[in-house]
């Protein structure tokens, strides 16, 4: 029986307003693929991306176009020329990689985990704000052991210090999402390296990030923007310390693979995250995040509802998903 492809589109509600340099949402709008192939039922969901000039409808478009190509069998490593890499792509390859597993009764982590799963400890997000409401957003999550703090606006150096005297005890990792200038960077990063940030991601635009070449790391800086593939990185080599690798950028679990292990061939560090989505989007990236350095699959904790059955989560460790979910 030839494979069954359905697609569509799913909208979860967030637990208040999620802001970021670029803008505020009050729901995550995800791309739901489905492929059925004789009883068995593969699922992979995408999170569409302004940034990338993705929708709603262009990456369902996508994925709908695919539709033969996905009847007739085509696997994940010939998906990987069918398709660039972005949202769609990684919603087709993670349903193939929930759909092999059901049908040959193996779990995916079998396949790339070598090692035993464990649980991993993700950063929790705090919405870009005023500098007293995410003193707010801080002081509440202070028990969480990593933080990540959304910036990139006027009043970083007053935010990064209000959220660091409200949570003390917390590493804390800046993303500024493109937001800062070859104006200010310089003493943006002296204030961070005072005040013991762990690492800050994208800083500056990408493609226009040369600068980070010309001038030191005091705090190691993470590429997220700029990096999408693993033919992204050497061009990456002196102005980033690691990469952020999430499905959606690379198009992926297939292709996100080979951008871990070529950054680590490079030295970069690792960081695994995610766009807010629901734990569907998360269980491959649990799965990719084994061995991080960093890792930032918090998305299901900043919604109001997720899918049942979802991620365990307890407090801020995440534990590896159950088949039930995915994969």
């Amino acid at each position: 029986m030839a494979r069954v492809i359905s697609v569509e589109a799913e909208r979860f509600p967030i637990a208040g307003i999620f802001t970021i340099s670029r803008g505020s949402k009050t729901e995550a709008e995800v791309i739901t693929c489905t492929i059925s192939e004789n009883g068995h039922v593969g699922r992979g969901e995408c999170v569409p991306y302004k940034r990338y000039g993705e929708t709603m409808d262009g990456v369902r478009g996508a994925i709908e176009a695919m539709r033969d190509r996905i009847a007739g069998g085509i696997g994940r490593i010939a998906l990987l020329d069918a398709m660039p890499a972005g949202a769609a792509r990684n919603a087709i390859d993670c349903a193939l990689w929930d759909l092999e597993a059901k049908i040959n009764g193996n779990p995916v982590a079998d396949l790339i985990s070598p090692a035993s799963l464990h649980r991993l400890e993700t950063a929790y997000t705090l919405s870009l704000a005023e500098p007293e409401a995410m003193a707010k957003q801080a002081r509440a999550n202070a028990d969480r052991p990593l933080l990540k703090v959304k910036i990139g606006g006027e009043n970083d150096i007053a935010c990064i210090r209000a959220v660091r005297q409200a949570a003390p005890e917390s590493r804390l990792i800046l993303d500024a999402n493109e937001g800062w200038t070859d104006d200010n960077i310089v003493a943006n990063l002296a204030f961070a390296a005072e005040q013991d940030i762990a690492l800050i991601e994208q800083p500056l635009p990408a493609g226009r990030d040369g600068i980070l070449r010309h001038i030191a790391h005091p705090v190691p800086l993470c590429a997220d923007e700029s990096v999408h593939e693993a033919k992204n990185l050497e061009a990456l080599v002196g102005l980033y310390d690691a990469v952020n690798i999430k499905l959606d950028k690379s198009g992926g679990l297939t292709a996100a693979l080979t951008l871990r292990d070529r950054a680590r061939e490079l030295g970069f560090g690792v960081m695994v995250g995610c766009m807010v989505g629901t734990s569907l989007a998360m269980a491959p990236a649990v799965l990719l995040a084994q061995g991080a350095d960093f890792v930032d699959l918090d998305g299901p904790l900043l919604l109001a509802r997720d899918r049942v059955p979802g991620l365990v989560y307890q407090g801020s460790l995440v534990s590896p998903p159950d088949r039930a979910l995915w994969g």
